[in-house]
């Protein structure tokens, strides 16, 4: 008799969060994390080389919750810890959560609401309440600014993992990259759909922020 039994049940979500050096914003992501109203989650926290705390600040969470699995690399930038992270997860749908942003507690419960009254819809977007900064640099042209009401973010996308795949994952590029996986979803006829609900938390007053540098040196 096998003794060792496993829970083969695939999660709803699997949530992706990349972190490098940000160990005192870290831990605030995590609790809006297991501070959520459904938990038919796994978490991929992908940590890219961190040289500051980062691993004694997360190992209480690890300890306590099975579902944060930690995967450490090699410093090589966002975009391919994100695609570690989505190569390493096992959940129908994947979604993002920034290392110095947060979820409302309802977040990941009324996505799988729409989710699941919607099936024919691979790709949710949308729904984002931003703090701070209300602007970030153009992806065309980086010396004009636009609006994040005229931006799709990132941290918002709920995409069916098998349209990763499809998609071959996002792509290195200096900004836009979340802008652009979105365009190549909607040339590719993905079914998509946007959330209203603002319950992605978007800490955009972080100076530390790839596009809050950007902006600040135009």
């Amino acid at each position: 008799m096998n003794t060792n039994k496993t829970n083969t049940l695939m999660p709803f979500f699997s949530i992706i969060v990349t972190t490098y050096n940000r160990a005192k914003l870290l831990t605030r992501a995590l609790d809006s994390l297991i501070a959520q109203t459904t938990t038919d989650w796994e978490v991929i926290l992908v940590d890219d080389g961190s040289t500051d705390n980062t691993y004694a600040a997360i190992l209480p969470y690890l300890k306590a919750h099975p579902k944060i699995k930690y995967v450490l690399k090699e410093h090589s930038g966002e975009v391919y810890s994100k695609n570690e992270g989505i190569r390493a997860s096992q959940g129908k749908y994947i979604t993002f959560l920034d290392s110095d942003d947060a979820y409302d507690p309802t977040h990941l419960e009324n996505r799988k609401h729409i989710l699941t009254q919607n099936p024919e819809v691979k790709f949710l977007y949308g729904g984002v309440h931003v703090l701070g900064n209300q602007f970030v640099p153009d992806r065309f042209d980086h010396s004009k600014s636009i609006h994040l009401n005229d931006c799709v973010i990132g941290g918002s996308f709920f995409v069916e993992k098998e349209v990763f795949h499809f998609l071959n994952g996002l792509k290195q590029m200096p900004l836009g990259t979340d802008a652009d996986l979105f365009d190549r979803a909607q040339k590719a006829g993905v079914r998509m759909m946007e959330a209203h609900a603002k319950t992605y938390i978007y800490h955009h007053e972080n100076q530390d922020s790839i596009t809050n540098k950007m902006y600040l040196r135009v």
